[in-house]
């Protein structure tokens, strides 16, 4: 498909604190061969007690626009996908539009746990084929280890704190890469298999503590089947919609949840180890910043180069997952 959507820079952030298994031995009954044989993560990072999701997303949004060239004041919409927000109202979109003085732009939050990478170019595009003249500051932020239950070895090891931004227009002049296509969807009905709370659902009085439907929750088993099952699915119907083979594709970027599942999608569609970039042994699951985090990387580390097609994948609470192919 005729990309209308490009990106015009990807910035990523992670806070200094790194979090190794180690660490966590000291908290919970694990040990780093447990954790790494089961979920490949050998390390994640951990927001300062300090900062909140919309710090590490201001972080990035200043290094993307720096990248793309563009000053705030040309900023149209500012756009955050996060399941960890500094609060449940105002949004950290709105929050950032005002730490950055962007002035009266269209700014807002979006949901989509794990999936919001891909959720939010399908959003872009659909914004900008609206609104050819649209400039947009989309920003993907988490605070999980806000949200972790540090007594539940088996959720605990799994997520890190991260942020990456970029800016997106329907310009082809000077991109970094054009969205060749995105689907995204949805099962609502497996809604609790994996669960953030926090929400109005805890009634909580003042003073009172907080009880386990607090934090992140997972039915680890059952997530893992309908994970590998959709994401395969998808990724399938967008290469078959765009004429396209596995071949076709140069570098396949999947969220990083945990290696077994990265493995099992990338095994059932026949893509060789050398197409797959991984870093979830730095981070472990950094939810909507995962993808665009590993995008990054792979930049820095020349593993994308001019006209290489990439396709995403991810899967998150929801439930969510989605596809998509960059043309850089």
């Amino acid at each position: 498909m005729t990309a209308i959507c490009h990106l015009h820079a990807l910035s990523a952030h992670a806070p200094d604190t790194v979090l190794t298994n180690d660490h966590l031995t000291k908290l919970v009954d694990t040990n780093d061969e447990w954790i790494v044989t089961r979920t490949g993560i050998k390390q994640r990072r951990k927001l300062a007690d300090t900062d909140n999701a919309s710090d590490l997303g201001l972080v990035a949004a200043r290094r993307a626009l720096d990248e793309a060239g563009v000053a705030v004041d040309e900023l149209t919409h500012i756009i955050a996908a996060t399941c960890t927000p500094d609060m449940l109202s105002p949004s950290v979109a709105c929050i950032l539009a005002g730490k950055l003085g962007a002035g009266p732009v269209m700014a807002f939050d979006f949901s989509a746990a794990c999936s919001g990478f891909l959720y939010g170019l399908s959003i872009c595009r659909g914004m900008l084929a609206q609104s050819p003249d649209a400039c947009i500051l989309f920003v993907c932020t988490e605070a999980l280890t806000r949200r972790v239950n540090w007594s539940d070895r088996a959720t605990c090891v799994l997520f890190g704190d991260a942020a990456t931004a970029c800016v997106l227009t329907a310009s082809a002049d000077k991109a970094l890469a054009g969205v060749e296509d995105v689907i995204c969807q949805s099962d609502g009905n497996q809604r609790d298999l994996i669960t953030v709370g926090g929400g109005t659902t805890c009634r909580y009085g003042l003073g009172q503590p907080v009880d386990e439907n607090f934090f992140i929750t997972m039915q680890g088993r059952e997530t893992y089947k309908h994970a590998v099952r959709q994401m395969v699915r998808v990724c399938e119907q967008i290469l078959a919609r765009n004429s396209l083979s596995i071949d076709d594709v140069n570098l396949f970027v999947p969220h990083q949840a945990n290696m077994r599942i990265i493995e099992a999608v990338g095994s059932r569609l026949n893509v060789d180890g050398n197409r797959v970039f991984t870093n979830v042994d730095k981070y472990g699951n950094t939810s909507s910043a995962s993808i665009p985090l590993a995008l990054d990387e792979a930049r820095a580390a020349g593993r994308i180069k001019p006209g290489d097609r990439v396709l995403m994948t991810a899967f998150g609470s929801g439930l969510t997952w989605g596809a998509a192919l960059l043309r850089f």
